[in-house]
């Protein structure tokens, strides 16, 4: 099995541009209901994802919204939050971070996004087998 089988491709997924403002970022991220979104350069490559979290507590230090205006995007997410794997990683690695995170991105072999991979599809695809079995 290959984990392009859950994949959620780049087209169908909302992503944050590298170059937003903290106010960009703010509005985005409130307008899809989500509470974290990949987050991509110009070129396609994966930065890192922007959680509520990172979001709030950015907000949280300036002084007016006006502010938020002069705070960039790539200032504020942890650039360690959310690892990306390799398209051709194992199912093993896949599921190993799908128990740590609700998503997982994917990139190809340059870093660049090609999509993510949700729990709620691994959940979906082992009950379905689960359901064949019984």
């Amino acid at each position: 099995m290959n984990l392009l089988f859950f994949l959620t491709p780049k087209c169908d997924v909302c992503v944050l541009d590298s170059d937003y403002t903290l106010r960009q970022a703010v509005e985005k991220l409130n307008a899809t209901g989500r509470s974290a979104v990949p987050v991509i350069d110009a070129e396609g490559r994966y930065c890192g994802t922007a959680s509520e979290g990172d979001l709030l507590r950015a907000v949280l230090k300036e002084d007016t919204q006006k502010d938020w205006e002069h705070v960039r995007l790539m200032d504020v997410i942890r650039p360690d939050f959310n690892p990306p794997v390799n398209a051709f990683a194992s199912i093993e690695d896949l599921l190993q971070r799908a128990m740590e995170q609700n998503f997982v991105p994917v990139v190809d072999d340059r870093g660049m996004f090609i999509g993510i991979v949700t729990r709620k599809a691994i959940l979906r695809h082992f009950m379905q087998e689960l359901q064949k079995q019984a």
